[in-house]
This record gives structure tokens, sequence and C-alpha cells, in this order.
């Protein structure tokens, strides 16, 4: 009887333990469905769960926060300090996670949250030295009062609605994950705003560049990876004179002759861009500017955006945010709007770095040797032991790559010097007494983002933006401008170093002086207009500049969105406000017009080996008006087809000769549910296909280069046709094969399958195969994962209109009828008329107004 007793007594503290306890990758399940704080609790059952009235410490002045019909928060506050306690309390409320996910993942912090699986992740973090960056920014921030104020309050209110929460309060990732909130500190905001620096300056190109250059040779390098492409069409008119701005500066060049491979964790982002314009009242119907802005990001729920209004006695905004950050980043006032898009320059550039020994405590410069530091970084990780990685800082920037440890460096150790780190100091030599010698100098002040944005939220003019846009440091991007007073401007701002031509575009010694950042550009160097003759502005991600500008950059850059954009806005008229709309739903593929003519015309002579299926596509192909709309066949057949002509195209830039046979019997990625793209060199170095009008120029006027020939049939010599038709072919095979297999529907929209993910990968938190039009290279600039995030146009004038909309919904509670509620009106091409409320008691007729009273 007792033995019994006692094996039930250990049954059951094991079943509480099991209950109470994570194991492994599970949740604690007792916790997750306890029906008094799991996830029962985190249905809303009523629009809004806060009470009508909130008595809070920390407050100097009674303040009100109205909630719309779609839960979006207009704060009107009495002083500055409430303003932004309060906007940091509302954020908190409705995307608390989120913030604190996506600020742990800056810092390199998964790994307390998942375990040894994202030990990788975080070292590279840590190695690309995100938290060193957040941390002077915080320096920063901490220096100017003004900013200071800001970050504190908002810090507060975070912290003030956090100290609210129970276990049955809690958002349910954490319950799912098993943990709980932190405080909020500024360096949360700051490393947030350095997550958002790495997802739009992290691409360089300095391997692939490096790589392709000891491959092919300067000559067919400089052909196929010019500094400008044909149609170029940049952001500034090309007649800009430049006359008046004389660059003098050292020159070196670039000592090549290895191959590199990047780690997983810091390959390029693709698919990240945006487009934004704005149109003179000269052209529109009100006689009053129009802006657009859409950026392009990854889709994510809770969405990257948080919609809100925050009005005090010197400010009423209205706009989106990023959650865990104060201010609105793009939005309008009564006197203004403005809107961003990426600038695609390169602010990157990677360092070879020669140790004077194992210690690694000197690395060589010139002919000295310097004395590095060295940052130990501690990674907790849940359910296993801490790990210690010691990150080495050379004036560059910290070391990435050690020769030691990485595998396909080439015996390199790499470091990183990037603007997001801020200025860095650099050495001079200098001949004193005692000879030539390195002295350190420090470079110009960092900048300050969160005062760029402070400041634009409160602009009334072009001198205003043009002075708050001065602050702003990295990322680099494209201030699009328009004003009551009819001004249109655009101004590509950021920290962008001066270079000697291609200086950066390849890995570069460590020890030569003369591969130092030289300065920066001065802002009024930046590429900017205003009120160009033509009656708009606009930016797509393409080049600032035409090649006329006598600053060097490279980067990567939009050749077909800025086009199709460009060309509408010239075409257009008495624009309305549905006009814009309209273009930024634009599903025109200007690759295809460009490309598909001549591409049909080398198909001219040429007979089929499967006449029964390619007879069918060309058919659709000649039929096809170039819109890549959801319900149509012919762009999937396109987007294969433009694949294939790449794969077969450029096999001069694998070091192996690619075997056709096994990639076309291994071509369906199961896991990915996808066409597998082959990797050229087997994955082993990375090589990027050059830019697609690279690819049109040859198919156009060189159709017998040798580039066209295959490696892989040395008997035999290639030309353009044959590419054409091989590429042609397999890409109709792969087309019916998917049909033929059920692999996936061939309809554009269901075959691209645009998805809006959870942030932790929850696919019943997530919104999935959502049948949309669009593509990476189309205004309507909508892939599997990215997209608009944020659809904004505003007509300005005596009678101010706004309309926008974003795929998510306010909250972050999956469990909310506002988490997900704006994603279908988004996906059908629809708008909100924006509720800009100009005094508290002028509410839209669906709201509910909160009351915060201070504890006195």
């Amino acid at each position: 009887m007792k033995l019994k007793f006692l094996i039930s007594l250990i049954a059951l503290v094991a079943v509480i333990w099991l209950l109470d306890n994570k194991l492994g990758k599970l949740p604690a399940i007792g916790k997750v469905f306890d029906p008094y704080a799991g996830f029962w609790q985190n249905g809303e059952k009523q629009p809004l769960s806060l009470d009508n009235q909130i008595i809070l410490d920390g407050l100097s002045g009674e303040a009100q926060v109205v909630f719309d019909e779609r839960m979006v928060p207009h704060i009107f506050a009495e002083n500055t300090h409430d303003l932004y306690f309060l906007q940091g309390y509302v954020t908190a409320y409705h995307r608390l996670w989120q913030m604190e996910f996506q600020t742990m993942a800056a810092a390199g912090r998964i790994s307390e949250l998942i375990g040894t699986v994202a030990i990788e992740f975080d070292k590279e973090q840590r190695r690309i030295g995100m938290p060193y960056a957040a941390e002077r920014s915080v320096e920063t921030f901490s220096k100017d009062p003004l900013t200071k104020t800001v970050m504190e309050a908002y810090t507060e209110g975070v912290n003030a609605y956090i100290s609210t929460l129970d276990d049955k309060k809690l958002p349910v990732e954490y319950k799912l994950m098993g943990y709980r909130p932190e405080l909020w500190t500024p360096l949360k905001s700051a490393l947030l705003l350095k997550y958002m620096a790495k997802n739009l300056t992290y691409n360089e190109n300095d391997f692939e560049n490096t790589n392709a250059y000891t491959l092919l040779g300067k000559e067919t390098f400089g052909l196929l990876y010019p500094e400008f492409p044909n149609d170029n069409d940049p952001i500034i008119p090309p007649e800009t004179d430049y006359d008046d701005v004389s660059v003098h500066l050292d020159s070196s060049h670039a000592d090549l002759g290895f191959m590199l491979k990047r780690s997983t964790y810091d390959e390029p982002a693709s698919d990240i861009g945006s487009n934004n314009w704005a149109v003179s009242g000269r052209r529109t119907k009100t006689g009053y500017p129009i802006l657009c802005n859409d950026p392009h990001l990854q889709l994510t729920l809770p969405s990257i955006w948080y919609e809100i209004q925050m009005s005090s006695p010197d400010v009423n905004v209205y706009g989106v945010s990023l959650p865990g950050s104060p201010n609105v980043i793009i939005g309008f006032n009564d006197s203004i709007a403005w809107g961003v898009t990426n600038a695609g320059r390169d602010v990157k550039d990677w360092y070879a770095i020669e140790f004077k020994d194992e210690t690694c405590d000197e690395y060589k410069f010139e002919n000295f040797w310097l004395p590095t530091t060295k940052r130990i970084e501690e990674i907790k990780v849940r359910g296993g032991e801490n790990v210690y990685d010691t990150v080495i800082y050379t004036h560059h920037g910290p070391v990435v790559y050690r020769k030691e440890n990485e595998a396909g460096t080439e015996n390199l150790n790499l470091a990183l010097k990037w603007a997001a780190h801020g200025p860095s100091a650099y050495y001079e030599l200098v001949e004193g007494d005692s000879g030539i010698q390195p002295i350190k100098a420090e470079s110009h002040e960092m900048g300050n983002e969160l005062l760029t944005f402070y400041h634009l939220n409160r602009s009334k003019n072009y001198e205003d933006y043009k002075s708050s846009i001065a602050n702003y440091s990295c990322p680099g991007q494209n201030f699009v401008f328009a004003s009551h007073d009819n001004d249109v401007a655009i101004w590509q701002q950021g920290d962008f170093p001066a270079r000697w031509p291609e200086q950066g575009k390849f890995i570069m010694d460590g020890s030569k002086v003369l591969n130092e950042w030289q300065g920066r550009i001065p802002q009024e160097h930046n590429a900017h207009t205003l009120n160009p003759e033509r009656g708009f502005v606009s930016s797509a991600n393409q080049h600032p500049t035409d090649g006329t500008y006598p600053y060097y950059y490279t980067g990567v850059f939009e050749y077909y969105r800025n086009r199709r954009i460009n060309d509408e806005l010239r075409r257009m008229s008495s624009v309305s406000v549905e006009d814009m709309q309209r273009l930024q739903l634009d599903n025109y593929n200007m690759t295809a017009s460009d490309f598909l003519p001549i591409l049909l015309t080398y198909l001219d002579s040429v007979k089929f080996e499967n006449p029964e299926y390619e007879d069918l596509a060309i058919e659709q192909l000649k039929g096809w008006n170039y819109m890549n709309d959801a319900e149509l066949y012919a762009p999937t057949i396109f987007e294969i087809w433009i694949e294939e002509l790449q794969f077969f195209m450029w096999d001069e830039l694998s070091l192996d000769t690619l075997d056709p046979e096994w990639y076309y019997g291994n071509w369906w990625d199961l896991e990915k549910n996808q066409i597998r793209k082959p990797a050229l060199n087997n994955g082993k170095f990375d090589v990027d296909y050059p830019e697609l009008p690279v690819l049109l120029k040859l198919l156009k006027t060189q159709p017998y280069h040798k580039l066209f020939d295959h490696k892989a049939t040395p008997n035999k010599i290639e030309t353009a046709k044959n590419v054409v038709y091989d590429s042609f072919y397999w890409a109709v095979m792969k087309y019916y094969d998917l049909d033929k297999y059920q692999l996936k529907p061939l309809e554009w929209g269901r075959f691209k399958g645009t998805g809006v993910r959870h942030l932790a990968r929850i696919n019943p938190f997530s919104v999935l195969n959502i049948n949309v039009g669009g593509n990476r290279h189309i205004v309507n600039a909508m892939t599997s994962t990215n997209g608009p995030s944020w659809r904004m146009v505003v007509s300005l004038g005596p009678e101010l209109k706004a309309y926008g909309v974003y795929p998510g919904g306010q909250s972050g509670n999956p469990g909310s009828a506002y988490y997900d509620n704006a994603v279908a009106k988004w996906a059908a091409g629809e708008y909100y008329e924006l509720n800009y409320i100009r005094k508290s008691d002028d509410l839209p007729e669906k709201s509910h107004t909160v009351k915060f009273i201070p504890n006195k």
C-alpha cells in the first residue's frame, strides 16, 4: 500500500513538474493552459481592455488618449514629457512582446529564450558590434538634453505599463516561450534603431565583388558590374549642375586575389526597398502637393509599424512609429508631410587585418603595430552553459571573421567598418621629432536619429525639414518632403564616407593608410533637389545621381520601379489622390517589357523540342499585357524563365562546371515548397549575378559574346540564341511539372504565395498564401515575404486629407480583433481615411477615450 502511494506521489510530482516547467522547445504546458493566467486570457472580449480612467505615477499633468474604431491611439498631453510617456505606455500595451523580442535579437540574446540553436546567431550580432553601436547611441542621446528627456519619458511609460502586468495579462508569446519581460531601458530603444540599420544597410557586395573580380579579371568584371548601367533614371534629375562642388581625395587601389564566403547570418538582405514621391501643386487637382510613401520591408505580425497621433502644445503629428522608439517616423502634420526610402548606399567596408601574434593584442598599420581592444561577450543559453566570445576591436571596427575559427575567409582576419557604429577614429601619418608616426584622430560627432524625427514631427516648412534631417546618420534614407507652402523636395541623407573610385567595392588591406575613410560627404553635397522643373520628386532605391556627381559611391540599386514611377508621373496631369493610390498598386512588369520582346524574337526561328507545351507558353506570353496581376498565368512563366536565363547565362561565375542534369533532377525544394535556386560554386564562395540591365544589353548588342558559351559543353559554342532557348525549354518544363505533380498553383498570386508571418514564425499566428499581384521590381513590390509595409497618401492644403493602410493591426495580441484586421483591406488595395484630430474634443464617431491622471 505504501509503495503504491509512493509511486502515485512520485508520478503526481512528476506531472506537476512537467506542467510547470519548459521542456526543451515546449512551453510549460500547465502555465499555458492555466484557465486563470494561460493563453485563454489573451482573447480580448472587449474592444479595449483599458479602463476609462487610469491613475499613473510619473505623469506631471492630465492627459487623454482617444482610441478610434481601428484602435489607433490619439494622444493629447499638456507637455512634452507626458506625450512621450504615454507613447511608451500605449505602444507597450499593444506591442510589448514585439518590442522586447526585436531588441533581444539585435543584442544577440535569443539563446536566452530558445537555447543552443541560437548561439551562432547571437555571436554574429555581438561580432558585428550591434550592442557596441547601441551603447554609443545611448551616450549621444544622453548628451543632448532634449533627446534625453524624450527617451527617459518614453522609457518610463513603457515601464509603467510593464508594472501592471501579472501572469494573466502577459502577452501570449511570453507564456508560450516561458519568460517574463524585463524593464525597458534607453539601450533597448537604441538596439531597435540598430536592428533597423542592419536590415537597411546590409546590402554591400564587398565579398561578392572581390570573388567576381578574382574569377573574371578587370575587363570582364567591368563589363558585368558597371557603376551606372543604362536607363539609370536617378533620384536627382540628370540635368543637375555640380560645378560648384570640388572633391580632392588621396587615391589607392584594391589588393585582390582571394575567394571568400560569408557567414550564414551575414548574407545581404534581399527585397528590401521602398517607393516615395511628392507631386507639386502645379500638377494636382487641388493646387497643393500630394505626398506618397510605401516602404517595402519584411511582412510580419505584429506589424513593423504602429499607427499613432501625438498632440501637445508644440506638436500635432500623425503617422507610424517603430514600436520601441519614440516619435513618428513616417507621417504628416498640418503643414508638412514626409516619407522615407532606403538609400541603398554601401556604408559597410571590410578590412583584412594582420595580427602581430596569436595574442591578437596588436595589429599592423603601415610599418607600425597598433593596440587592439577586446570585448568579452557573455551569451546566456537557456538549458545550457553560458558561452563566452572575445570580440577584438581595431580602429576600423570589430574583427567579425577570424581565420582560426571561420571557414571560407581564406586565412583572413576581417574587420568591419560600418556607419551604424558611429564615427570612428582614424589614423594619419604625421612627421614629428621622432620621425613619421601614426597619429590617432577623432572624426565628426555621432548622428542623432531621435532628434531628426523629433524636429520633423514639428516642422512647418522646407527650412525646418532641412535642419531636422541634418542630425540623421544611419541607415541612409531618401527623405521626401511636401509642404502647405507648395514646396516639394527630396534629400538623400546619411553619413556617407568620402571615397576614392572603387573604395569599398572590394575587401581592403587594413594596414594601408590610404584605405582609411577620408571624412564624410558634407550634408550640402548629399544628393538633393527642391521644386524641380518637372514638378515632382521621387525615389525607389535607384542611384541617387548620374555619373556627373563628383563623389564616388557604390551600393545595391533598383532599375525598374523608379523608371515606371517616373514615366507615370511625367504622363499625369491634374493628379488626384486616387491616381496616386492606383500608382502605389501598379503591377506593371517593366522587367518583362524590357526583356520579353527580344527573348521572343530569338525564339522566332527555333524548332521547339516539346511544342505541345512550348506553344502554349508562347501564346500566354504574347497575349500578356505585362501586368503581374494575381489571376494571370503569364507572369509565372516569365518569372521562372528569367531565373533560368540567368542560371544558364552566368556559369562563368562558378569555379565548378555546373551540372544541369543534376540540377534539373533536384529543382524542387521540398522543405521550402519553392523552386530551388542553384548556388554558384556550390555555395563555397559568394558571387552575385550581374544586374538585369547588363544581361539585356548583352542580348541586344553582343549576341555572340563568349559569355553566352556554356562551360559544360566544351565541344560546342553557344550564342545568345542557344541560351535563350535552353532557358525557355527548362522554364516551360518546370512550369508544367508544377501543375502535373500538383506542387504549386500556376496563377501568379497563388504561385508567389505572399505571407505575413509572425515574428517567431508561429504559423497559427500568421496570415499565409495571400493572393496578391506585384513582385520585387514592380511598383507594387510584393514578394512572398516582403512588400508594402505601410501605404500612405497625404493631400496637403486647407482641407488636409490622408489615407493609409498596413498589413496587420494595432494589437500584437493574436487573440485580438485588432491583430490582423487590416490585412484583407491591404491585400485588396484599399485604404483607410486617417483620423487627424485637431482638437481633443473633435472625436471620431466610434471612439473610446481613456483619461490619464497623475498620482499625486
